[in-house]
Formats: structure tokens, C-alpha cells, sequence
């Protein structure tokens, strides 16, 4: 049964591994005995990070908005370890724009970093996948992948477009052993969640729209995040688990 959730001697890259969901899972996967090597821009948190989570890690600085250092990213990720056997993409960002006032500024660098970056890091991660004969893409999807929320617009587009673009690529790449599958989160407390949670009217609203009752903790992903990493989900892909506390159920 243990060989069902065993990591160990994984090497896997997470982007966004400095704050939130992303450095939780840096943590948890480190925990387990995989080899983790955590992306991000700020050398601090990085460095805070990879102490905190012990075990065998790299740090990696690079914004993963710029398409054009997407390359250069990815190859960094396999000189630590050798190259990923797991891609984790929880780096993101919303800018919280109500319709009327959205830039093509924010625009862009939301749909690069949520849905550009996802897509380029996996396509150069995947030959030595493919190589392997096994391989794991985890995705970030969002409730905004399939609900409209106010201020929303250019943060759900770009997560409407992670969740088919899962599913695009486990159809491109599952055949080659490598599985691609996507965590949804309801209301987490994070730093990309922080004006949500410094409201507590509206922090309370929306516990009270899951069926559990309350918000998520980041340790809540755990268990989702780690059966998509291991060999539990080898016939899973192409899939989207809301780990939403059953916000979408109602």
C-alpha cells in the first residue's frame, strides 16, 4: 500500500515555491523524499523555503512571466537533480481588475504566468519524460475555471484555459507514460487570497458556501496533490479535482 504514495528519489520542480500552495507542496514533496527544486522570483523566500522544507532542494530565481526566460528556466530545473520527473505549476497571479479596467498590461502578464508558463516549462520538461517513459504534470486550476467572479476576468480566463489545457495535454502526452492533471482550489488563505481574507464578512461568505463550513488550510492539498504525484493516480489524467471543501456542489 506505501508503494502507492512513494516519492522518493522523484525530482520534481515547483514554480511559485516561495509562498502559498506552491511552497506548501515544495514542503510536503520534500518530506516524502523527492528531490525538490523550487522556482520563483524572490531569492529570499526561496532561500526561507528551502529551509524550512530540508531534505534534498535547489532554489531557482526567474520570472516565470517572461516567456522569453522560459527556456532558460527549464533547463536550470534539471541541473540540480536531473531532469524533473514531476512539474508542479502553482506560480500565479491575479490582478483583481473589475471588466471596464482591465490593461493589456495585466492582461498579458496574467495569461503568461498562468497559462503560457504551464505550458512551455511542461513542453521542455516532457522529452526526458518521454525518455523515462513516465512523467507528471500537475496543474493549477482555480473555482474561476468554470465560475465568474467579480473582478475576475482576465484571473478566470486564464484558469478556464488551464483546465482545458490539461486536459489537451494529457491527450498530446499520456501515451508516452506521463499524466497530466489539475488541483482546483476553493478559498485557501495565501498571499494571492489576501485581499479576500481581509475581509471577514466576505471570508465568512464564502465558508459558509461549502458543504464542510469553512475555508481551506494549505495543508488540505496534501493528499490530492501527492495521489497525482505517485503511482496511486497511474490510470488518472486529463482530469480536474476541486479540492473546494464542496463550494461547487451547491
Amino acid at each position: 500500500m506505501n508503494g502507492l504514495f512513494d516519492v522518493s528519489g522523484r525530482v520534481v520542480c515547483v514554480t511559485g515555491a516561495s509562498s502559498g500552495l506552491g511552497r506548501q507542496a515544495g514542503i510536503l514533496l520534500a518530506e516524502a523524499g523527492a528531490k525538490v527544486v523550487g522556482v520563483a522570483r524572490r531569492v529570499d523566500a526561496l532561500a526561507t523555503w528551502a529551509g524550512e522544507a530540508g531534505g534534498e532542494t535547489a532554489c531557482i530565481t526567474g520570472d516565470l512571466s517572461d516567456r522569453h526566460a522560459l527556456g532558460t528556466i527549464a533547463a536550470a530545473a534539471a541541473e540540480p537533480f536531473g531532469a524533473p520527473d514531476i512539474l508542479i505549476n502553482a506560480a500565479g497571479i491575479n490582478t483583481r481588475q473589475n471588466a471596464d479596467d482591465v490593461t493589456a498590461e495585466g492582461w498579458d502578464v496574467t495569461l503568461n504566468l498562468n497559462l503560457a508558463a504551464p505550458f512551455f516549462l511542461a513542453q521542455a520538461m516532457v522529452p526526458a519524460m518521454k525518455e523515462r517513459g513516465w512523467g507528471r504534470i500537475i496543474n493549477f486550476a482555480s473555482l474561476q475555471s468554470r465560475r465568474a467572479f467579480a473582478n475576475g476576468i482576465t484571473y478566470g480566463a486564464s484558469k478556464g484555459g488551464v483546465e482545458q489545457m490539461t486536459r489537451a495535454m494529457a491527450e498530446a502526452w499520456s501515451a508516452d507514460g506521463i499524466t497530466a492533471n489539475a488541483l482546483a482550489p476553493g478559498f485557501f488563505r495565501t498571499e494571492l487570497t489576501g485581499p479576500v481574507f481581509a475581509d471577514a464578512a466576505l471570508a465568512q461568505r464564502n465558508a459558509d458556501q461549502t458543504c464542510i463550513g469553512r475555508n481551506g488550510e494549505p495543508s488540505d492539498l496534501d493528499g490530492p496533490l501527492m495521489f497525482f504525484c505517485a503511482p496511486a493516480s497511474d490510470y488518472v489524467t486529463g482530469q480536474v479535482l476541486f479540492v473546494d471543501g464542496g463550494f461547487t456542489a451547491k
